[in-house]
């Protein structure tokens, strides 16, 4: 009996572009099998295998595109293919595999040891020595190689030995070291749009055999809506919305249909990666502009991707004091009143208090003067490190030191009618300078008033304003 060939998985670790496992030590695994036609996800039946079939992109596929340029070209270069999940990454990387058409491994860095990368760029060498080619490596999720490692890929990017094709959601400008970034070309992926989306749907229900079941048009502007630009979440929802129907014999698929199976695929959220920050900067950003239903939206985002909500607390505490300050002193301890409160009861209750503190937080008063003043007072401070302190302000605990001149002046602020002693506190190189300088909002407008009355008399001779 002949053997059948094993299919080549573009994902799959291990293989060259041949076809033929790669030797064990060359990667961090084998991989399994691809599966039988039976049960490989649609997305994966559907993947492109040429240029015409890939849908998105424009800016890199389309006429004249850089990457549409070295697949005509059968061209291999050292790129990091960057974006969110679902845009294509992995496609274009098979695309550029198969058009090199030389050996290729596939590997991810999730399971790529040190040792087996010296072995990969060994045997990259005696590739390069033999045949004068390149051994090309697509390496998905590339940010997760540590430093080092990515260090060692070095010396071999640069002389040609080996072609590095990387794969990440991350920001490669974060996640990979300089020196490494400035060997490759970047490749920006960006989330597919809602008529890019419907070319997808069309060839996905019309590969499953559906197309005389029709989709109404707000079920259909549901599922483009919350696919968020992502090709595969889409596939994966036209899949589970097409089983739905066959089951069910459904003569059409309503928003409720929709709706029923978009509940059972979770948002995509890295809790350690770039989306995640990206989420909590727009919270914080938005309460900053005093932007209550968008700061909702973005804790909402951050809720149902599984963030920490004691991180988000966390934040919301330092939103209080960054932004908020001294125009409204309640929101610190609301903040952190929040913290505790989801600390006693938990989620999903807890994440009641998170919103109820947000909406606060966005619609009180804005003054960033004590960060600022701050900030102010700690480059002075670095740069007068060796002023002394004054000796009026220092405090004579023996004989000795009121002999020298300790506390003398020192006035005792409610000893004075208006408790505020004519009496500099400042450095005397220092004396005049401010740092705070309150705005004319929320509480800040009393401080505002109080410290032009101190400023101003520096003494007893008036009543101070109320």
């Amino acid at each position: 009996m002949t053997a059948r060939k094993r299919p080549v998985h573009p994902r799959q670790p291990g293989l060259l572009g041949d076809g033929r496992p790669a030797p064990a030590e060359d990667t961090a695994e084998t991989g399994p099998p691809t599966p039988s036609s039976g049960v490989v996800p649609l997305a994966e039946r559907l993947r492109p295998r040429t240029p015409d079939e890939f849908v998105g992109q424009t800016h890199l596929m389309g006429a004249g595109g850089p990457i549409r340029q070295l697949l005509q070209e059968r061209r291999a270069v050292a790129c990091v293919l960057w974006g969110p999940p679902g845009t294509g990454k992995t496609t274009l990387a098979a695309m550029m595999a198969r058009a090199w058409a030389g050996p290729t491994v596939w590997t991810t860095a999730v399971h790529l040891t040190t040792p087996q990368l010296r072995k990969l760029f060994r045997r990259a060498q005696d590739l390069f020595r033999s045949r004068r080619i390149p051994l090309v490596i697509v390496v998905d999720e590339v940010h997760r190689l540590n430093r080092a490692q990515q260090a060692l890929w070095l010396p071999w990017v640069e002389r040609g030995v080996v072609v590095l094709i990387g794969i990440t959601t991350e920001n490669p400008s974060i996640a990979l070291i300089p020196p490494l970034l400035s060997r490759l070309y970047v490749f920006r992926l960006q989330p597919l749009s809602s008529e890019e989306l419907r070319q997808l749907f069309q060839r996905a229900w019309t590969f499953l055999g559906l197309r005389s079941v029709p989709w109404e048009t707000d079920a259909l502007e549901a599922a483009l809506t919350w696919a968020a630009g992502d090709a595969r979440r889409l596939i994966q929802l036209v899949e589970a919305v097409g089983q739905d129907v066959r089951a069910r014999s459904l003569p059409a698929v309503d928003r409720s249909v929709v709706q029923r199976w978009a509940e059972t695929i979770l948002p995509v959220m890295d809790r350690g990666g770039e989306m995640f920050y990206n989420l909590i900067s727009a919270l914080h950003k938005s309460i900053r502009n005093s932007d209550p239903d968008a700061a909702l939206y973005w804790l909402a985002r951050l809720v149902l991707g599984g963030a920490d909500p004691r991180y988000i607390a966390r934040r919301l505490i330092r939103a209080a004091v960054e932004d908020i300050g001294l125009t409204e002193p309640r929101a610190l301890g609301m903040a952190v009143d929040a913290l505790r409160a989801f600390e006693q009861i938990g989620s999903p209750e807890g994440e009641l208090v998170l919103a109820w503190v947000t909406v606060f937080l966005a619609t009180a008063p804005k003054s960033n003067r004590v960060y600022t003043a701050f900030q102010e007072a700690l480059a002075t401070a670095e740069a007068t490190a060796g002023e002394p302190v004054p000796l009026h302000l220092c405090n004579p605990v023996t004989s000795f030191m009121e002999e020298w001149g300790y506390g003398e002046g020192y006035q005792y602020a409610h000893d004075v009618e208006a408790g505020v002693a004519p009496m500099e506190c400042l450095p005397a190189a220092l004396q005049g300078t401010r740092f705070y300088h309150p705005t004319a909002r929320g509480m800040e407008r009393r401080i505002r008033r109080w410290l032009a009355y101190i400023r101003k008399h520096r003494g007893p001779t008036e009543n101070p304003p109320q």
